[in-house]
């Protein structure tokens, strides 16, 4: 099989990055590890929140805890590399190094497109059905639900990346991105690649636009309930419970499509890469604080665990 991850002659690939703009380089730098810092901070501060305390042993921070962690992952993959590569005249990522970044990546973005969907469905059960909420969001649902996440992001990548790596690969090994990402890698291949968009853009309609789909669903029949009883404190309510969800599905979802949905259009210009970053770097800098900002809960249970409320 000759592929791009076996072809040995080649020697590592380059990524291209951001090399053109230097002084912008050293900007990117210092914001990239500063949101990185946080990121680390507070999505692992959302993780052990949840976990310690009692009250927040609940379907929304069971969910919770598992995108903290995805964005936890899906930005170690990334940034330590894209930081190495941006302080210094080496761009360069090993072939391995390389394909273990495509998967992983690919894997996790996956699964966080699912992990909304699911996410938004109890926002639905939580405003729509909240007598029943307890008995409809039981345990084993949550679970299976999460692991329909995960799976589908580990059969993405089974599909997607194995595809992509097994392109042939017979000229040069730069990559005009700051990452090895899927619509950027099959630019390389020394064959038509129609087949290979066509097929990234199957998949995507499958993970990004079906579970966008059904998050808007959700929440155009939440729409629904909360005009139907015609009440602002019904829907305050409704914003309480959904705000943060919706910010964060605006943020993923904006940035993402336009990378995987029209992959051409986004790499034939400088804006993919930026675009990029922001749903790789950025967003899992935003969530924690989104939900910590906006969520009572989560900022009673910080403070029950460092000791300033004693209730």
């Amino acid at each position: 099989m000759v592929g791009m991850m076996n072809d040995s002659t080649g020697g590592d690939f380059i990524l291209v990055g951001f090399s053109d703009q230097p002084k912008l380089e050293k900007i990117l730098f210092v914001v990239i590890l500063i949101s990185y810092l946080l990121t680390l901070l507070g999505n692992t501060a959302i993780i052990l929140v949840s976990h310690l305390d009692p009250k927040l042993h609940t379907p929304m921070y069971y969910f919770l805890t598992n995108l903290s962690l995805v964005d936890l992952c899906l930005t170690t993959s990334i940034v330590p590399q894209l930081l190495w590569n941006l302080r210094g005249p080496a761009k360069t990522i090993t072939p391995i190094g390389c394909a273990i970044q495509l998967c992983v990546s690919l894997a996790l973005g996956s699964t966080e497109c699912v992990l909304l969907a699911v996410m938004a469905f109890d926002r639905y059960a939580a405003v729509c059905r909240p007598l029943h909420y307890a008995t409809f969001m039981h345990p084993r649902l949550c679970q299976t639900l999460v692991g329909v996440a995960w799976v589908s992001g580990l059969g993405n990548t089974l599909i997607q990346g194995t595809i992509t790596l097994q392109l042939p690969l017979c000229g040069h090994r730069r990559l005009y991105h700051f990452m090895c990402e899927v619509p950027a890698m099959i630019k390389l291949a020394c064959v038509d690649i129609h087949a290979n968009e066509i097929q990234l853009f199957v998949a995507s309609l499958v993970l990004l636009l079906l579970p966008l789909g059904l998050i808007l669903i959700s929440y155009a029949v939440i729409a629904q309930q909360v005009l139907r009883i015609r009440s602002s404190q019904a829907w305050q309510k409704a914003m309480r419970t959904c705000g943060s969800h919706i910010l964060v599905v605006t943020l993923f979802y904006s940035t993402i499509t336009a990378v995987y949905i029209q992959p051409n259009n986004s790499y034939a210009h400088s804006q993919g890469k930026f675009i990029t970053l922001l749903y790789t770097v950025v967003t899992p800098t935003l969530n924690p604080l989104i939900y910590t900002l906006r969520n009572k809960d989560m900022k009673g249970a910080l403070k029950r665990l460092l000791g300033k409320d004693p209730r």
